[in-house]
Parts: C-alpha cells; structure tokens; sequence
C-alpha cells in the first residue's frame, strides 16, 4: 500500500472518492525564493518554505475587487468604495511566488486549487523548531453533563427547548492576561433550555467585537425589520430572515464605526501575556441575533472561518484554511421527532431546517440549492402547539439540531441488533501483563449496561498461534472451549453457538468471564496470530454486522498479516527523518474494508511496552469506523496507575451510546465543494461517509474549497445528516445545520476567523503531510501557515503598516498554537520518542474531537496551592474553585507553591521543594517535602478544606473528558519531571526554540516577503 492511501483513498488500489477539484491535500510545490532562518548563535540557514495544501496556478491570485455592497465593517459615514478606508483591506494582491506544479499533482484535467497558504517546497534543513510536550485545551469547556444523553420527544403539548447556546459577553477582554481584574473572572449566568450547557466556564469570553459594540449608530433597515415566524396563526406573512432577506439584516449589524475587536492589532513581540486567563472564546458569526440563536452549537459543528469568502481567489488571498470541524454523535439534549414525514428538498434531499424560506404557507425554498419546494399537508399541523397553518412553528424549523425517528422508507434491511464480540490476546506476554484479569472484571461489573435490547448477542474469540472459540449455547451446563489450529484456512466451528443471545445466556457468559483469565496463566506461548483472529472474527460478524473489541499486546508474529519490527531504537532521535509512519502491509486495510462493507466496526487496545507497529494495526479500525486505545505502560502490578485509567476508560467504553450501520453526508450551499475529510471511516461515495459504527467521542473534518462564486449570495448553510440504527433497534437521523454569512473583503474573513478549529484542522492536514510526504515537511508547512497568513494579514489588511509583528487579535494565538504542535508528541524531532507513541498521537489528531484536540495541543496550568472560592462554581452543592491559567514557562513556576498541569490524558501535580508544609500535611497528607513518595498518583481524602478543593477541581476537569487522564504528583526527582518541563512550550530547550525565539523567526519571514 502507498503512502498516498493513507486518508481519502480505500480499497487496495486506493481509489480516489473526492468531491472536488483535490485529491490529496498534501503537495509539494517548487519554489523560486527561500528564507533565511536565523540560529540563536548568529548562524544562517536556507530553509524552503513548505506547505499542506497545493498552490494556486500561476497568476490565479489577482487583486480583488470588491463589490459593491458595504463591507461589515464599514460605517455609515465612511468614504465611498474608491476611498482609501483605514479598515478596507488593501486591494494589491499578495506577491504570489509559490505556484510550480506539485510532484504529487492531481489528475491533469482537473486544475488545482489554490491553498489559503503559500506554496514552497522545502529544501534540506536542519533549523530545529524541535521539542517535547503534552498539549492540553484552552477550548470551550466539555461539559461534565455530556456523558449521559437525555432526549426530548415531541408529542402533544411539549415545549420546544431552544438548541443553540449563546454566551453573553460583558465586553472585550483587556489586552493582556496579566493586567485582567478580578471582577473579570467570574461564571458565566446559566442559559436557561441550553442544548450543550458549557458547566463550569467561569471567564469571560473573548467575543468578537463586531457581534456587540456600545453606542454604535443604527442605520435604517432597507426593509422593514420584522421577526422570522412571528406572524399570528389566523394569518401567514413571510419570515424577515432568510437567505432572501439576510442582506439588510446583516448591514444593520455590521455597520460599524469602531474596530472590531477580533480585528484589534496585536505586536505579539510586545504583549508577553496574550494567553486569555480562562478558555478561549468562540467567535460567534456576524449574523442577526434572531439566526444566532438557533444556529449549530460549536460543540457539534464549526468551521475554521464564521464568515465565508465569496470568491476562492479571495479565500487564497486570505491564506487561511477553509474547513468544518464536527462531533456529530456528541451527548446531547435535543428534540426527537417522531413524525411519517421527514421534509426534505426534492433536488438535493437537505432536510427542512431553521434556515430555510418559507414563501407563501404551501411553499419553502431549499437554503442549499434554493430549489422552491410544496409544504406537506402532514408539515401543516404543529405537535408542540397544537396548531394548524403554521409549518415555520415546527421543532424540526426551529432547531439547527434535531434528531427524526426515521420510517420504514430509510431501512434497507430491518434495524440490526446490538452484536458485541471480543477478541483477546491470551499469549505468555498477554497473560503477563494481568489485563484479562482487568477485562474480565470490568466486563463482568458492566454486563447488564451494555447498550441493547433484548436481541443484544455477545460472543468470544481468544488467541495465541491458534484460535479459540466459545460455545454459549442455552443448555450447556459450562461453555465450551474449541479450537481451531489451522491458522491458514480458518473456520467456524459451530457457527450458530459461538454468538448468543446475552439475555439467554446471560450465565454462561459469566461463568466464562469468571473462568477465562485462570485459563491461560501457565501458557508458554508466545505467539501471536492475530491476522488469523480477526479472519475469525469477520467470518462470525459478517452475517449481522456490529462491534469487534480486539486486545492485542505484541507484535503479530505468524499467519496472514504477520509483522516484523521496523523501529531501530537506537535511531530514534539521531534520524534525520522519521521513517515507518506508512503501513507495512495493505492486509489490515483491507479487512477493514470488507468489515466496513458488512456493517462491522473493529476497535483496537494496544497494551504493550514493546513496538507493535501502530502505523499498520491502525488501519484495521482506521477503516472500519473503529476506535484505537493504546497503553504503552500497561501492567497490573508494577503500574497501577494505567490500570486504574484503563478500567474506567473500558468501562466508558461499554456504556457509552453507540450507533451501528450507520452512514453520515455533508451537504453545502451551492458553490461550495468538499475535497477531503479527516477521521475515522470509509468514503463511500464523494460527500458519504460509511460508519459500521458511531460513537459519541468521534470526531471529523473536512477540507473545502469554493468552485462557484457566492457573490449573489449573502449566507451559506452547511448541513451533517447522521442516519444511524439505536442500540434499541430504532432508526434514527441526527441532522446539525449551521449558516454562516457571506463577506467580500479580507478584513471581514480574518475578523471571523477561528483559531482553534483552523489549528485542529492544520494538524490533521499535518498528519496526513507526515505520512505522504516526510515530518520535516509537515513541520516546515505548519510553521509557513502561521507566516503566510500573517503576510497576508499584514499586506491586505493593515492600513498603516508598523513595526513589529503584528497579528489580528483573533489570530494571535496562532503562532502559540504552531509552536504547540511543533513540540507535540506527534510532530517533535530531536528526542527518542517511541514510534508506536508518535503514532497514537497522530491517530488522536485525526480522529478525536476539536475539544480534546486542543486538551492534547495545549496543556492548562494552573496553581493549586492558595485555591479561594473567588470565582468559584457551585455544581450539585459542590465548590469547584476556578483558578487562573498560566503561561506555559518556568517563570511561572516557583518552589514555593503546588502547580496542576492539565495534559489531555495526563496530568501533573508538580510540588515545589519549598512549598508550604501546611499544603503537604492538608492535601497530600505528608509531613515534609521529602516524605513526598516519587511515584504518588492519587490525593487521600482528607477531611480538610484545602484537599476538597483540590480534589473537587480536579474531579470537575476529569467530568470533561470522556477518557480518564492519570494524575502523576511529582517533584523534583521524580521521573517524570522532564515529561512536565517538556510540556513548557514556551521555553527553549536544546532542540527547540523557545516561543520568542520562534516569533523573531516567524517576523523575520513576514518582513522579507511582505510588501
């Protein structure tokens, strides 16, 4: 298998299914000017710029013109369009020379399009953006409430809860984190009917100030402003906000006569503390409030610019990735509809949503394709109240996420039963490291939790070089054991016993839980066939379709899809290049497929220290719509800690929802295309997504790219639409629109930019560029994303140019971001890092939501030793103090507190040598900082102030995750103090440049090349 098969190809010959102009969004481009990069010691060093996406053709980037209407930002008074206005962008186009042809071009017909950064292909270097670290989320929080769902079905006389969840800001932040006062900390007030309630956020959001400005003059409406669907009953008159009508809804918002305050210039080698002291803010679209309201959560879907360039050469120009971020099967509270109807449009099937326009009382117009389309009679009559004659009344027009109770029509077959199968590894090193026992156990405690019904079947599958399976059939008095040894041609031996009925049978799976780790704890064994098990497994599954659990804990060593080590330990950090990060074998791959085509989803648990080839097991679930756990440091004994992370991760694995054959498609507005997506699935077809299973940690991304021109259109929708079977054998449709408006200058895209999702989806991008091409290539074009678009920025909208560099408010956490994922386990050089860890990291990048994404780039630190109750939040009678977050540095450190470090699936407690003896006897129970054990990983339960704090706050973090990081309290001898200073992004260390360092790099680029 090549390396190009690695995302958007499927199948053994990689079949391209790609809904636009690219097919792979990773290529180099040859380019005709370098850059210098300065060492710290004075040296010069030539450094070609690479980037992820392919370039623009020559001279496709010209100067934009824009339209006539106003731009959001200009005020009413403001100069005419031919005027010079100090926040017009500058129309002269950005000296565009990084256009060659990639090596690794598209199919020659099709012309490629332009990236939103600048193209170069990167030469030798060994300048080192080189590092260590463990990022963490400064994102919107998760709430502690997401992990169990709560569902409100429509029916005579129910309220419609309001979806959409928008924060109240007072105003614009101060400019930097160290001068913010502390009324400015505080939480935020509950949003009553919230669909996804931020618990616990208690800072003030960063938002945009071009959603809230004081005092702003209000221009007269060009209609007359009215309220969508507030008509009485006895007469229908048509909403005021639609696609039709959005134009002067939006200039009355837009009008401005002050900066915005994403638009805010930042000279980010002045303003030291630019980290905000709580998450950062979601930029919320320039919309009328009325459409604010009931657009998509963030949570579930969000795209890197809230505001949508109207050409693709102004998207270039913009040198900003365009692109969707999505956790579409996230927990949520949200109205079910049970209804013989689903409304949708005849041409391009969107289904009917809050952003549609209602005509007359018979008629709608589709907002994708704007296809006018008849009201059903059904559509006519409102459960909620009860009425008739008002189809714009209805939940599924007044919430942008719903979720339908599908008819017969959507069902191919009748709805497949929830199918559990598990696959262990039983070998000498399996039985080793105590985890069948963890297995057994936690499956025992959760039997009667697994998402079901009473058609729920359970099977087992052990394996060592050869293969046992487990007859569970009603009357036996114990199960029984049969094996089958012929790892070439493997069958089932008694096909119709080997998967149960759970309720049935329900005894025999418990005995056989309770017997099977004492079954293997004398073998000899040693190896591992697990390209024959998973055979075995796909042969079971295929007729019914569902999940297949596989534990694997070394290297397969014989039968088909048999590995052989490719990792020279000794290599690791003296490698110019990281090699290996492509599948040794296209067998997992295929089995994926053929799994994925029978509605099968394969899940991964590596627990091994040793290298078991991650890059190639991965595709059996990467594929497959599985999920992949890894733990490198597994053991019962000697690690604890993992064990304990382990059984609460699996026992959230087993009760969490689930959704089998399921499929998902995302549609747009016309003119928008989608060329690549980023997950954990198969592409069936060129906006379809085959999931054998879904999960509620899942997320997704893709890569868009404007083919038509949008300049006769003032908002786009964008709409995910997850059919999926229940575990309780109901077909159901999960649908999440979000409508973003449409702008025409470069200063309105970055105002509406969003950093966050543009750095998740740049690491995904970076993924696929590391596996394609080289690691140094995706380092070098991640490094040139945040310089592009900071040249950019400076030449298209900044008026007055200045010295320094300078960023939009917005946007200046981008090159903090860059740096993070530079340092990050998945992208860092110049340290021994394991190469099945490097991959994990990767897979997590591509397959985890953008909320645990930024809790893996971008650590939180905070200090624990002085907690008050300023701030605090008080859930179900709990006080959660809210601490303020620090700067990742040493500075920040002192050996007089106590230092939490929040790392995604880590965490630190770092104890200082001098901290106060009271914080060591009140929360670690210890008398002195020597008595402090070197490998300490739970607080006691004190009956103190101080410990309930701490322990509350670290509880509520945990609540926020659907993983269970592990906390590690260290000191200065610990072990594992170099992994927490490695997590210090913004410091130097001898392979990596410090945060200053790499923004005099980053200054150096943007002045050689801009204007």
């Amino acid at each position: 298998m090549s390396n190009r098969d690695y995302n958007s190809k499927n199948g053994p010959g990689g079949a391209s299914y790609i809904n636009g102009p690219l097919q792979n969004p990773v290529t180099l481009h040859p380019s005709t000017q370098g850059y210098m990069a300065t060492r710290p010691d004075g040296s010069n060093m030539t450094n070609l710029k690479t980037t992820l996406l392919p370039g623009p053709e020559k001279n496709n980037c010209m100067p934009y013109q824009p339209p006539s209407p106003l731009s959001p930002y200009q005020s009413p008074s403001s100069p005419p369009q031919g005027t010079l206005h100090p926040f017009a962008p500058i129309t002269s186009a950005v000296n565009n020379h990084r256009m060659s042809q990639s090596p690794h071009s598209q199919i020659s017909s099709t012309p490629p399009v332009s990236d939103s950064f600048s193209q170069h292909l990167q030469q030798p270097t060994t300048w080192q953006y080189d590092g260590h670290a463990h990022m963490v989320n400064k994102g919107s929080p998760v709430p502690s409430s997401g992990l169990s769902q709560t569902t409100t079905v429509y029916s005579f006389g129910t309220p419609t809860p309001p979806i959409c969840n928008v924060l109240q800001s007072p105003g614009p932040p101060p400019t930097s984190a160290s001068n913010v006062p502390k009324s400015a900390v505080g939480p935020y007030p509950p949003q009553p009917g919230e669909m996804s309630k931020p618990v616990g956020t208690v800072y003030h959001s960063l938002v945009p100030g071009y959603q809230s400005v004081p005092h702003v003059p209000k221009p007269l409406p060009m209609h007359p402003p009215t309220q969508p669907y507030s008509s009485p009953p006895q007469q229908y008159q048509q909403p005021s906000v639609g696609p039709a009508q959005l134009s002067p809804s939006l200039a009355g918002l837009s009008l401005q006569s002050q900066i915005p305050e994403a638009l805010r210039v930042v000279n980010l080698l002045q303003e030291r503390n630019i980290l905000p002291p709580g998450p950062v803010s979601i930029p919320k679209p320039c919309l009328p409030k009325d459409l604010q309201k009931i657009n998509c959560s963030p949570e579930v879907f969000r795209s890197t610019l809230t505001s949508i360039p109207q050409t693709q050469s102004l998207l270039n120009k913009a040198k900003l990735p365009l692109g969707l971020l999505l956790h579409p099967f996230k927990d949520l509270s949200l109205p079910v509809v049970t209804s013989s109807t689903i409304v949708r449009c005849r041409s391009c099937r969107t289904y009917i949503n809050p952003f549609v326009s209602f005509l007359d009382q018979r008629r709608w117009k589709c907002n994708l394709c704007y296809r006018v389309n008849d009201v059903p009679e059904d559509f006519m009559y409102n459960p909620v109240s009860r009425s008739y004659g008002e189809p714009h009344k209805r939940p599924e027009v007044q919430n942008a996420t719903i979720e339908f109770i599908a008819p017969s029509e959507y069902m191919l077959r009748p709805p497949q039963p929830a199918v559990y199968l598990f696959v262990l590894d039983v070998s000498h090193n399996a039985v080793e490291t105590g985890y069948v026992d963890a297995v057994c156990q936690t499956l025992l405690e959760n039997l009667n939790s697994l998402p079901g019904d009473s058609r729920t079947k359970i099977g087992f599958i052990t394996f060592d070089s050869m293969i046992h399976f487990y007859n569970l059939q009603e009357g036996l008095s114990q199960p029984q054991m049969l094996i089958v040894s012929d790892i070439e041609e493997i069958f089932l031996p008694t096909p119709d016993s080997l998967l149960v009925n759970l309720n049935e049978c329900k005894e025999l799976v418990q005995d056989l839980l309770k017997s099977l780790p004492q079954m293997f704890t004398r073998t000899m064994e040693t190896h591992s066939a697990l390209g024959p098990a998973l055979q075995a497994a796909f042969k079971l599954m295929s007729p019914l379709g569902g999940r297949v659990s596989v534990f694997q804990t070394q290297l397969p060593t014989v039968g088909v899809g048999a590995l052989k080590p490719r990792e020279d330990p000794n290599q690791r950090s003296s490698a110019k290049d990281v090699q290996h990060l492509s599948p040794a074998t296209d067998f997992y791959k295929k089995l994926a497929l053929d799994c994925s085509g029978q509605q099968v989803a394969v899940d991964l648990f590596l627990m091994s220290a040793h290298y078991c080839d991650l890059a190639t097991l991965g595709c059996i679930s990467r594929y497959s719509a599985g999920s992949i756990y890894f733990y490198p440091s597994y053991h019962s004994q000697h690690n604890p800690a993992h064990t304990e992370q382990f059984q609460k991760d699996f026992k959230r694995y087993l009760t969490r929802k689930i959704g089998f054959e399921a499929v998902m498609r995302i549609r747009c507005t016309k003119g928008l295309s989608i060329h690549t997506f980023h997950g954990n699935f198969f592409v069936r077809s060129t906006d379809l997504l085959s999931l054998p299973n879904v999960n509620p940690d899942a997320g997704f991304a893709v890569q868009m790219s404007i083919e038509e021109n949008l300049l006769d259109t003032q908002m786009v929708s964008f709409q995910a639409a997850l059919l999926y079977t229940s575990s309780k054998g109901e077909r159901r449709i999960r649908v999440h629109t979000m409508c973003l408006p449409v702008v025409n200058s470069l200063s309105d895209i970055f105002a509406g930019a969003d950093v966050q999702a543009i750095t998740g989806l740049v690491a995904s991008m970076a993924v696929d560029r590391s596996v394609t091409a080289t690691l140094n290539d995706a380092r070098d074009a991640m490094t040139n994303a945040a310089i592009d678009s900071l040249i950019s920025y400076r030449n298209s909208v900044l008026a007055i140019q200045q010295p320094g560099l300078l960023a939009p408010a917005c946007l200046s956490l981008f090159p903090l971001y860059i740096l993070a994922l530079l340092k990050q386990e998945a992208f860092w050089t110049g340290s021994s890092t394991r190469l099945d860890d490097r991959m994990f990291a990767m897979c997590k990048l591509k397959s985890q939501p953008l909320a645990y994404i930024m809790l893996m780039i971008h650590p939180s630190l905070y200090r624990v030793d002085n907690l008050t109750d300023e701030g605090a939040l008080n859930i179900s009678d709990r006080i959660i103090p809210q601490p303020r977050m620090l700067q990742l540095s040493v500075e920040k450190l002192n050996r007089d507190g106590a230092f939490l470090m929040d790392a995604g699936s880590d965490m630190y407690l770092y104890v200082g040598r001098n901290c106060s003896p009271t914080f060591l006897r009140q929360v670690l129970g210890v008398q002195d900082y020597l008595n402090v054990p070197v490998n300490m990983n739970q607080l006691p339960e004190l009956d103190t102030a101080e410990s309930t704090k701490i322990r509350a706050f670290i509880g509520w973090l945990r609540e926020q995750r659907p993983f269970y990081p592990v906390l590690h309290i260290i000191r200065d001898e610990s072990p594992l103090k170099a992994r927490f200073m490695q997590s210090m992004i913004e410091d130097r260390t001898e392979s990596a440049l410090s945060y200053y360092e790499f923004l005099l790099h980053v200054q150096q680029q943007v002045s050689k090349e801009a204007k």
